[in-house]
């Protein structure tokens, strides 16, 4: 109440609270706010089906049976209390499917604790900027509807394949399995790898190099021999692959053709027949989406797609980064304006067309900042040069090739990265006499197709559209941390119960199970998300078929899973020792479990040894799945670190007899970590 002369004048201040997902992202939103909103965070998802129970109502329309998790009560009461005296409820959660289902469940809860004039609002912003929240506080919206819906059908159908399908593998394979729309295409897409990298027959086949020479220059210029007698010697092999195509190139040539060869051409005299000079350019590729941002993170800095996404999503709430599960190249409006001027300060005109977060904060922001800014940058112009030389006595005609590129300006490739192995060829001219300085040949053998990274495991995926943006790290969790498959020098190999399962989806579930049904099926998604259809009918269109493949599998014999054999013999009772999968990963036990209790750690020796007691440094798992290396004599002994820079680092090769160097115990790296 304000008093103005005479007059008593009565002053509503509107009291408002902001909801967000995490306590990062309400940070920095009060940082950019002030004190104007109340902020608080729901700590994820409110409600969700329960764990116990199947949770769907078949007679009702696949009707969810949502309830509140125990970690979120306390959270749900806290906010409870927070709304009864706010006018004003506005929902900041991210700008998905996940986000909106969040923001739907917030309210839906909310709505009944708060005064009836409350006003619910959405506001919607892909990058947590003065000016991006400004714009989205006075351009409120409602909850979109179809958004929702389209996380409830994903929610669902998910629900439906989890708990009816993993119980069938239970009762025919072995417990603990689980299986999912997206990650047994994952497993299917490693397993068929696995089997076209065994039936592929490598061929020894040669290659004939050549260095030739101007005439008073000393200059060397590689050549390969390409044609003999104007037909070429190399052909391309195409094979097909469950993934697509596969191509591969070998030349005709064996060690006895090369070997002639060899030395036929080495009576000869080049000369030049052609040299084609052309320029060229290379664009600069988009910003980053999901799955280029996995990809791009995997192979430039080592990290998985977990980690990425893990710091991604800080760097986005901390306000570093634009909304990072996406797969629209679109920038800000204002971001373009902003880049443009400063490539045009930093760099000049030409080639237009501070928080610590930690080191790999630090190298993934630089990752995203480098391709967003490289993206508004012209084209990199290089002199690409391809010159032909032929020799020739009557008899036989033999063509050698060598190719050459110059970069002319580097545009984009000034901030991007950039690697160029291509030499650089002295000008020539048709007619001009080349002399021999070197010929060797080379042996080379037929590759097999190459097995999936986490880089090519994405894409391979994104490629089939199989998943979304939110999809690709935790489904390559999982597969991980059920030991469907496991990592041998960064790549993906199927084991044996990951083979196992997905043979018996592919036999039981061929119409589920298989890259077609599930592109098509996220379509069907995706089409709910814009309207286009009701989940309702697309789920219900899906569990009839559904559910005939598991009365028929229900029939199917008990798969019997032969353990691997150690060729070590139990000390308790002579049995044989086997190798065992448990929740925290293998070990080794009496095969004549449960009459035998002998059990024993399996050591994957990393290859060096404990600073503290010089017991072996082994690859372990914690109970998530995540590897770490760990001294082999815990718990008498409980030194680890995650990664293998840190091994490296810290660890004593275990070929070197250095002595150790102490170092202290750090607790947040013991073994019982995670």
């Amino acid at each position: 109440m304000v008093k103005l002369g005479g007059s008593v004048i009565l002053v509503c201040i509107m009291k408002s609270l902001i909801l967000v997902e995490s306590p990062t992202k309400a940070k920095t939103l009060a940082r950019f706010l002030g004190g104007k909103y109340k902020i608080e965070a729901s700590m994820g998802h409110i409600r969700d089906l329960p764990k116990g129970n199947f949770g769907l109502d078949l007679e009702h329309n696949f009707e969810p049976q949502y309830v509140i998790p125990k970690d979120k009560r306390k959270i749900i009461e806290g906010l409870k209390e927070e709304v009864k005296d706010v006018d004003k409820i506005i929902l900041a959660t991210d700008p998905d499917r996940e986000g909106e289902a969040i923001a739907y469940h917030l309210k839906y809860i909310l709505k009944a604790e708060a005064k009836k004039s409350v006003a619910f609002e959405r506001i919607i912003f892909h990058e947590i900027t003065p000016a991006a929240i400004s714009e989205a506080l006075e351009h409120p919206k409602d909850i979109d509807q179809n958004l929702v819906s389209a996380q409830t059908g994903r929610r669902v159908l998910d629900r439906i394949v989890g708990y009816e399908l993993s119980p069938i593998l239970w009762m025919k394979i072995k417990k603990g399995l689980s299986a999912g729309r997206v990650q047994s295409i994952a497993v299917r897409l490693i397993v068929e790898r696995e089997r076209e990298i065994e039936k592929f027959k490598t061929q020894e086949f040669y290659r004939i190099f050549l260095v030739l020479r101007k005439k008073g220059d000393e200059r060397n210029i590689a050549f390969e021999l390409t044609k003999v007698d104007e037909k070429p010697i190399e052909k391309t092999q195409v094979l097909k692959l469950y993934d697509g195509d596969y191509k591969y190139a070998k030349t005709s040539l064996n060690e006895e053709d090369a070997i002639a060869l060899k030395r036929d051409i080495g009576k000869k005299q080049f000369v030049v027949s052609d040299v084609v000079q052309k320029e060229t350019k290379r664009s600069a590729y988009p910003p980053l989406t999901t799955s280029a941002l996995a990809q791009e993170a995997s192979r430039r800095l080592g990290f998985s797609s977990k980690r990425t996404m893990g710091i991604a999503q800080r760097l986005y709430e901390e306000g570093f980064i634009t909304y990072h599960r996406t797969d629209s190249y679109s920038l800000s409006s204002a971001f373009v304006s902003e880049t443009r001027n400063y490539i045009e300060k930093k760099f000049g005109k030409k080639y237009l067309p501070e928080q610590k977060l930690g080191k790999d904060f630090a190298k993934l922001y630089d990752l995203i900042y480098k391709r967003a800014l490289a993206s508004q940058m012209t084209d990199a112009v290089f002199l690409s040069t391809k010159v032909e030389a032929k020799a020739s006595n009557g008899a036989r005609t033999y063509t050698a090739q060598a190719n050459g590129r110059v970069m002319k300006f580097d545009g984009f490739l000034k901030v991007w990265f950039y690697e160029d192995g291509e030499q650089i060829i002295p000008e020539l001219t048709k007619g001009e006499e080349l002399e021999i300085s070197e010929i060797n040949t080379s042996a080379h053998k037929t590759s097999p197709p190459p097995r999936y990274n986490e880089a090519s495991l994405i894409a391979a995926l994104e490629k089939h559209g199989i998943g979304r943006p939110s999809t690709y790290a935790p489904t390559i969790s999982t597969i991980v941390a059920r030991y469907y498959v496991e990592k041998e020098d960064g790549r993906f190999i199927p084991t044996q119960i990951g083979t196992l399962v997905n043979d018996f989806l592919v036999k039981n579930f061929s119409s589920i199970d298989d890259i077609p049904f599930t592109s098509q099926m996220e379509d069907q998604l995706d089409e709910i998300a814009q309207g286009k259809k009701d989940w309702v009918p697309v789920i219900r269109e899906f569990y009839g078929p559904f559910e005939k493949h598991i009365k028929s599998a229900q029939e199917e014999k008990k798969i019997e899973v032969e353990p691997e054999k150690t060729g070590e013999k139990c000390p308790l009772d002579g049995g044989d020792v086997v190798v065992r999968i448990g929740r925290f990963g293998k070990f080794k036990a009496c095969n004549n479990f449960p009459n035998c209790k002998f059990r024993e750690s399996i050591v994957e020796d990393s290859g060096f040894l404990c600073p503290r007691d010089t017991g072996k440094m082994a690859l372990k798992r914690t109970r998530r799945g995540r590897t770490f290396y760990g001294c082999a004599n815990y718990p008498k002994c409980d030194f680890a670190v995650w990664t293998k820079a840190q091994l490296v680092a810290q660890a004593v090769p275990a070929d070197k007899n250095s002595a150790p160097s102490p170092i202290p115990s750090i607790s947040q790296t013991t073994q019982t970590t995670d």
